[in-house]
C-alpha cells in the first residue's frame, strides 16, 4: 500500500476503535504522517506485539470464589524489554491498557532508556479487599502473566492502586516458581527486597523538573507561582512538595472524594497527613470546597492532572486558565483538547516527559538489581534529574524547529527512536 493510501486508511482508523486506544492511535498517526513514516512501520507501530487476558479465581474471606480479569500487554519491544506499570481499578479494560502500553513506548523511548513499552491491570476495586484478598488476587495475577515476564523479558512496576508490597508479592512469586530470587523481574519494590532509593518520589519529581524546565523557558518565575494539583496521590502530592520548594505556592488539590480551594496556599505536607489520616483531601483546615471540574478551570501558572487520562477535553479545554499543564497522569489531556490549548498558548508538558520520571528511576532499579550493587539517594536524583533536563531539551529543540507543541516534538523524538531501532534490527524471519 502507498503512502497516500495509507493516509486515507489512517483517518478512518481511531474511529473503529475504543475510546482511550482510540485516541493514542490518534496521538500516533497524527505525528507519523508529519514525519512520513512509512505505512509498513506505522501498521507495526499502530498494534501492539502482544495481549494477554487472564481469568482467575480467588478464595475470598468468606470462603466465596471470585473470578477476576487480568491484562499484560506488550505493544513494542525493539529497544528492550517490555516495561510498565500494573494497576488495579474497577475500570481497567484491555483498551485501556493498550493505550498505556503504547504510551510507554514513546515514554521510554524520549528519555533514551533501553526499554520498550508494556502495561498490565486487573479489574477490581481493591478499596473494598482485604489485605488476605489483595495478596491472593496478586500472587495469582502473577502467576498468571509469569509466562511473559521477566528481567530480560518485561519487568512490570506500580501504577494506579499499586505498590510496593505488590511489587514484592509479585517478585516473590515468580522467585518461588523459579526457584530463586529474581529482584529484577519488577521494579518499585521496598528497600529490603531490591528496591532503589528514590523511587517513591521519582514521578512528581520528575513533574516538578520538566515544569521548572518549562517554567524557565517561558521567563515564568517560580517564586509565587500558583499551583493546582488534580488527583492528591503520590506523584500530585510529591510534585506540589517540591514545587513549593521552588517557592510555588499550592491554591488547589483534589483526590476521588473531593476538592479544595485556597487562594491563601495550602500546605502540601499538612494536606499529605490530613489525607492520610482522614482518607480525603475535603475537610482540609482554611479551604474551601470545589467542584472537582471547577478546580481544573482555576486561575493558576501551573496544572498538574495527576489522577486519570482524558481529564481535559473540548468540552472545557477553552476555561483553563493555567499556562503551564506539567502532565502527571497518563494521557490527562485529549488530542482535542490539544488543539485549543495550543491555539490559547498554554504550554503543555506531555505526560511521556513529564511523569517519565517513574520509569527513569525504575530502569535505575533495574539496572541495581542486575549488577547487586545500589546508589545512594542523591546519586538516583542526580541521574534522574540529568536524563529529563536533556530530554527536554531534546524536545523543545524539535518544537522550535519543527514549529510544533511539546507533544509532538515529544512523540516526533520517541517514534523516530522507535523506528530506527525497528529497521536497525531487521524484521524476522
Amino acid at each position: 500500500m502507498t503512502d497516500s493510501n495509507a493516509a486515507t486508511t489512517d483517518a478512518k482508523l481511531p474511529s473503529d476503535l475504543a475510546p482511550v486506544y482510540g485516541m493514542a492511535v490518534r496521538q500516533f498517526d497524527s505525528v507519523a504522517e508529519r514525519m512520513g513514516i512509512e505505512d509498513g512501520f506505522r501498521r507495526i507501530l499502530r498494534k501492539p506485539k502482544r495481549e494477554l487476558t487472564v481469568n482467575f479465581p480467588v478464595k475470598m474471606d468468606d470462603g466465596g470464589i471470585e473470578v477476576f480479569t487480568g491484562h499484560r500487554v506488550q505493544h513494542n519491544m525493539a529497544r528492550g524489554p517490555g516495561k510498565g506499570g500494573i494497576r488495579y481499578h474497577q475500570d481497567v479494560t484491555i483498551d485501556e491498557v493498550k493505550a498505556l502500553a503504547m504510551w510507554m513506548t514513546w515514554k521510554c523511548a524520549v528519555t533514551g532508556i533501553p526499554y520498550g513499552g508494556a502495561k498490565g491491570g486487573v479489574t477490581c476495586d481493591p478499596k473494598v479487599m482485604s489485605l488476605g484478598e489483595l495478596e491472593g488476587v496478586t500472587r495469582r495475577y502473577a502467576t498468571e502473566i509469569s509466562i511473559i515476564i521477566g528481567p530480560d523479558r518485561d519487568i512490570p512496576a506500580p501504577d494506579v492502586n499499586t505498590d510496593g508490597r505488590v511489587m514484592a508479592w509479585i517478585m516473590d512469586t515468580v522467585s518461588m516458581h523459579r526457584g530463586f530470587t529474581v529482584p529484577g523481574v519488577v521494579t518499585g519494590k521496598p528497600l529490603s527486597v531490591g528496591g532503589t532509593l528514590g523511587r517513591v518520589d521519582a514521578t512528581g519529581r520528575g513533574v516538578m523538573v520538566t515544569a521548572r524546565e518549562a517554567a524557565s523557558r517561558m521567563g515564568l518565575p517560580l517564586d509565587g507561582a500558583r499551583v493546582v494539583v488534580q488527583g492528591y496521590g503520590n506523584a500530585g502530592y510529591t510534585a506540589a512538595r517540591l514545587l513549593g520548594g521552588l517557592g510555588c505556592k499550592l491554591i488547589g488539590a483534589s483526590d476521588s472524594t473531593g476538592a479544595i480551594h485556597s487562594e491563601l496556599g495550602i500546605d502540601a505536607e499538612a494536606l499529605k497527613a490530613h489525607k492520610d489520616e482522614t482518607r480525603s483531601v475535603a475537610g482540609f483546615s482554611g479551604t474551601d470546597p470545589i467542584d472537582s471540574g471547577d478546580l481544573l478551570e482555576l486561575d493558576c501558572d501551573i496544572l498538574v492532572p495527576a489522577a486519570l487520562e482524558g481529564v481535559i477535553t473540548e468540552r472545557n479545554a477553552d476555561r483553563v486558565k493555567a499556562r503551564i499543564i506539567a502532565e502527571a497522569a497518563n494521557g490527562p489531556t485529549t488530542p482535542d483538547a490539544d488543539a485549543i490549548l495550543r491555539d490559547k498558548g498554554v504550554v503543555v508538558v506531555p505526560d511521556i516527559l513529564a511523569n517519565a520520571g517513574g520509569v527513569v528511576v525504575s530502569y535505575f532499579e533495574w539496572v541495581q538489581n542486575l549488577q547487586y550493587y545500589f546508589w545512594n539517594l542523591d546519586e538516583v536524583n542526580q541521574k534522574m534529574e540529568t536524563i529529563l533536563v536533556r530530554s527536554f531539551a531534546e524536545v523543545t529543540e524539535i518544537a522550535d524547529r519543527e514549529k510544533v507543541d511539546m507533544r509532538d516534538a515529544a512523540m516526533i523524538l520517541a517514534i523516530g527512536r522507535v523506528v530506527e531501532a525497528i529497521k536497525s534490527r531487521g524484521l524476522y524471519p
